[in-house]
């Protein structure tokens, strides 16, 4: 895309010593990582400082990816986009130094309003020549706390195009509303500090790294990392038969028409070193919350894309993308249009990750893993009066964190277990401590869900369960997907077991639902939410899988009994340290299970 105002790329760079344009390389992950780290140890909220949901990052001119740091893997796209539409939206010519450029809008980033993006241009020598920005999650930005959002007006603050700071002058005026709109204002401010104090961070390294080589240098670099991931990423597409492989999953509903499946279809074809990822087929977009922007779309088809080619190559750059191409109409649920609402942006393009590795693990398989729990399992309380500092608080996402979930198994190896989905990559579930700090609840029990991974050959991981009680009167709600439409196994694996929520109330009666979608209801003192997440699926046939390793889950508990014989037909028998497994039975069992 190119930038009205920015000089357009020659072409190949000149040739550079390779000894300075590792230098570079290495000064821009050097950067990013101090940003991100400043960012954690400045902010207010968990979500930012232990849940770390939030991606910072540098971009040239052209708004292009230098280098990300590791965060949320759904951002990769979202702030690059963000920038180039400031730049078109103020021109190089009228963005000066000590400017910070700040939007909210889901039409340029792709997620809900609650990403706050701010940038801030870095000049050398007179000259505009990169940038640095912030993208974090705000635990609060207004709009409604319970019930069904179905346009995006419902859901919060919305922030055009502004400047927050002009020349080096913050505008107090705009502060002021913002700060007006947020439930909790002192923690907001904070976390807006914290990431002013980021962006300059990296203003300041990269003017450094400037001034150290000058800006012919470091443009020839850029463009030589640009050139070398590329070479790199069609070398391994080019390993992939060329074809057409395609697959659909399903999300359980939008959270208004319950029940109601959306299609998610995918076409990847692979020609010669060139990909390219068609998601005209996934459904449309929908009445409910769980859309997302075309910038979420794309970034589905380049997390998954990076995934299969290049994972550990670093800085992630703009470079490393060249061989892809997307295919994404507007109106899809990953490419909706205002006024949709987008409060769960982040569900669907994980699904849509998953749901690509599908495609392809008939022409890779060493590279794809089998579906994942895919769910952040946001079950959350709202509504509290603080008992000691008679403040409204809330237990949700930004308080107690991430449950964790179970990988997929992949063709080597076991799924990871207790770990966050796709969306949320570098993200932490966050210590039962610091959730009890925030909120007056108590976390009874975090613990791995037994059974709850795919059987396979390699069996996918286990997902966690998650007990809390709540010490005063609230509310509860859930927006939970992946509760019908389970976590599937790949070439012969099995299915893990789906998410689940229920409530438990102070006499020890169980409530269940049929879905993860549960409107407010009230909690009492004694009352606890349970959010049981699904494990990932397995990966070849379970029967095939080594009897001493399913002897090993049995003893660590992550496998029944029950299910050692019911999905691998292997029979173990005695309990505690004398568990073994009874051989004749089991050669028996499994020739007749096949």
């Amino acid at each position: 895309m190119s930038v009205p105002g920015v000089p357009a790329r020659q072409g190949p760079a000149p040739a550079l010593d390779p000894f300075t344009t590792e230098v570079i390389r290495s000064g821009l992950m050097a950067i990013t990582g101090e940003m991100k780290t400043n960012l954690m140890r400045t902010a207010y909220n968990p979500i930012i400082y232990e849940a770390e949901d939030f991606t910072v990052g540098l971009f040239d001119a052209h708004g292009d990816t230098l280098s990300i740091g590791l965060g949320l893997p759904m951002f990769i796209r979202g702030l690059s986009d963000c920038i180039k539409a400031k730049l078109a939206f103020w021109g190089p010519e009228n963005i000066e130094p000590g400017d910070i450029l700040l939007t909210n809008d889901p039409d340029v980033m792709g997620s809900h309003l609650n990403h706050m993006i701010f940038t801030t241009p870095v000049f050398n020598e007179g000259r505009l020549m990169a940038f640095s920005s912030s993208m974090a999650h705000w635990v609060d930005v207004g709009g409604v706390l319970g019930g069904v959002t179905q346009d995006i007006y419902s859901e919060g603050l919305q922030l055009p195009f502004v400047k927050l700071v002009k020349a080096g002058r913050q505008d107090d005026e705009l502060t002021s509303i913002i700060r007006m709109n947020c439930r909790l204002p002192e923690r907001a401010m904070g976390d807006m500090r914290a990431q002013i104090a980021s962006v300059r961070t990296g203003e300041r390294r990269l003017s450094e790294l400037l001034a150290r080589y000058g800006n012919e240098a470091f443009e020839a670099s850029v463009e030589q990392l640009f050139a070398q991931s590329e070479r790199l990423a069609r070398a391994e597409v080019e390993t992939i038969p060329d074809g057409v492989y395609t697959a659909e999953s399903f999300m359980d509903d939008d959270g208004v028409v319950l029940g109601k499946h959306i299609r998610i279809a995918v076409s990847v074809e692979v020609r010669g070193d060139q990909m390219t990822v068609d998601l005209s087929d996934v459904g449309p977009q929908v009445a409910g919350y769980f859309n997302s922007g075309p910038t979420a779309g794309r970034s589905a088809a380049e997390v998954a894309f990076k995934f299969l080619t290049t994972p550990t190559v670093y800085p992630i750059n703009d470079g490393a993308l060249r061989a892809l191409d997307i295919v994404l109409p507007p109106g899809r649920v990953i490419s909706a249009t205002k006024p949709s609402a987008m409060r769960f942006w982040m569900t669907v393009p994980m699904t849509v990750v998953d749901t690509i590795f599908k495609a392809l693990a008939p022409a890779c398989p060493d590279r794809v893993l089998s579906g994942h729990h895919a769910d952040l399992g946001i079950g959350s309380a709202f509504g509290f009066v603080d008992p000691v500092t008679g403040a409204l608080s809330s237990a949700g996402f930004g308080e107690m964190g991430l449950v964790g979930g179970g990988f997929g198994a992949t063709a080597g190896g076991d799924g990871m277990s207790a770990t966050v989905c796709s969306n949320d990559g570098d993200t932490h579930n966050t210590p039962v401590e610091a959730s009890e700090s925030k909120a007056p609840v108590v976390v009874l029990r975090r613990q791995l869900r037994q059974d709850s991974g795919g059987p396979g050959r390699f069996r996918g991981g286990l997902g966690c369960v998650q007990e809390a009680e709540t010490l005063v009167p609230a509310m509860y709600q859930a927006q939970v997907e992946r509760t019908v439409c389970a976590p599937w196994g790949l070439l012969g694996g099995r299915d893990a077991r789906p998410n689940r929520v229920a409530i438990r109330r102070s006499d020890g009666t169980l409530e269940t639902f049929d879905s993860g979608k549960v409107r407010p209801l009230r909690l009492e003192p004694g009352d606890s939410w349970i959010t049981e997440m699904g494990g990932g699926g397995g990966f070849y046939d379970p029967l095939e899988r080594d009897p001493e390793r399913v002897l090993a889950d049995v003893r660590a508990g992550y496998v029944s009994i029950e299910s050692a014989r019911r999905d691998y037909g292997v029979v173990v028998t005695g309990s505690g340290r004398s568990l073994g497994i009874d051989r004749a039975a089991t050669g028996q069992l499994r020739p007749a299970r096949r």
